[in-house]
């Protein structure tokens, strides 16, 4: 089978598509014909090396896909031969709230991810993908769909008429856009670029914002609704968190789910936070209950993710490249398998 491995150390240039056997299922375990991939931060993150999770070489990058079993070992009993699924970035993580013993296990770092042919995996880190959905957009599901739906929705308690603060158009921010919509709740969202917003707009985005125009998209976003929002999906981290915050009206919810500008703030007043009585959660994506109950909305709604570009996996580096630069892209960046 063909894999993307990086094959002895980190970076772009330590890519090579391999050739190895197909793997076998063990019991509970099935095989995955894998037919697309989405890329992630954290994945372009990991492939250099930069985020502090233990990686053995040769390695398998990328934690999001979709394909169809081909065959199950002994005592499966969720899933059967044809059955099309997605595997959830924490393998363990399958009910209630984030606990040590299952976030060490998580496709594409530490262990190896879905750039592959074929994989396999237990059955109980496995959800069916709903059948209108074309390989790729089912692919984007398992880390950005899954981290805007839990912050929003199951954590963050998202109401009709509820105000959404979006940064950007990556996946994260597209995902929230959608079920922020969804939910009958209005969004303010944020771009450098025009064209960007004006997609946004068609998506359904109550307001816009161009930070590069209004640098101070904090304080504009506190004018549009007079009193602040409720939500925040912060993808932005150490240089966008103290905005966030003061863009939150009083007793609103920031959750932190990306570091696009840092990881580390030198120095902080902790007296907004006070004053806004603010919740403020780190994301851990979610859990497999999760992840089920938001294929149902989708389903229900029949609701398309937003895919900016295809490569197929032999080009997964271009796929890389475009990430890294950031702002030009919308919504999710694929790999055919």
């Amino acid at each position: 089978m063909k894999a993307i491995q990086l094959t002895n150390g980190f970076g772009l240039n330590n890519l090579a598509l391999t050739e190895l056997e197909i793997p076998t299922p063990g019991p509970q375990e099935v095989l995955i014909r894998m037919r697309a991939a989405s890329l992630n931060y954290r994945d372009l993150v990991i492939l250099n090396g930069f985020m502090p999770v233990e990686i053995k070489f040769p390695f398998i990058p990328l934690s999001d896909g979709a394909g169809e079993i081909v065959a199950v070992g002994q005592g499966v009993t969720r899933f059967q031969v044809g059955d099309r699924v997605a595997g959830n970035l924490q393998q363990r993580f399958i009910a209630g709230n984030p606990r040590p013993d299952v976030l060490g296990e998580s496709l594409g770092g530490p262990l190896n991810g879905v750039a592959t042919e074929y994989v396999v995996l237990s059955e109980n880190g496995v959800v069916p993908i709903p059948d209108y959905l074309s390989w790729e957009e089912a692919s984007t599901l398992p880390i950005a769909a899954l981290t805007a739906w839990s912050m929003l929705i199951e954590y963050g308690g998202l109401q009709a008429g509820d105000t959404v603060l979006l940064q950007g158009t990556g996946g994260v921010s597209i995902f929230g856009l959608q079920f922020s919509v969804m939910a009958g709740a209005r969004v303010i969202i944020t771009s450098s670029s025009n064209a960007k917003l004006e997609r946004a707009k068609a998506l359904g985005a109550w307001q816009t914002i161009n930070y590069s125009e209004v640098p101070d998209w904090d304080k504009a976003a506190l004018e549009l609704t007079g009193c602040g929002v409720d939500h925040v999906l912060d993808v932005g981290g150490a240089e966008t968190m103290e905005k966030s915050i003061n863009a939150l009206r009083i007793g609103g919810t920031l959750s932190l789910v990306g570091f696009l500008s840092g990881l580390t703030i030198p120095e902080y007043d902790v007296t907004s936070i006070l004053q806004k009585a603010a919740t403020i959660r780190g994301s851990q994506v979610g859990n497999r209950d999760h992840f089920e109950r938001m294929n149902r909305a989708i389903a229900h709604q029949s609701l398309h993710p937003v895919i900016d570009r295809v490569f197929p996996l032999d080009r997964i580096g271009e796929a890389f490249t475009l990430l890294a630069e950031g702002k030009q892209y919308f919504g999710k960046i694929v790999v055919q398998i």
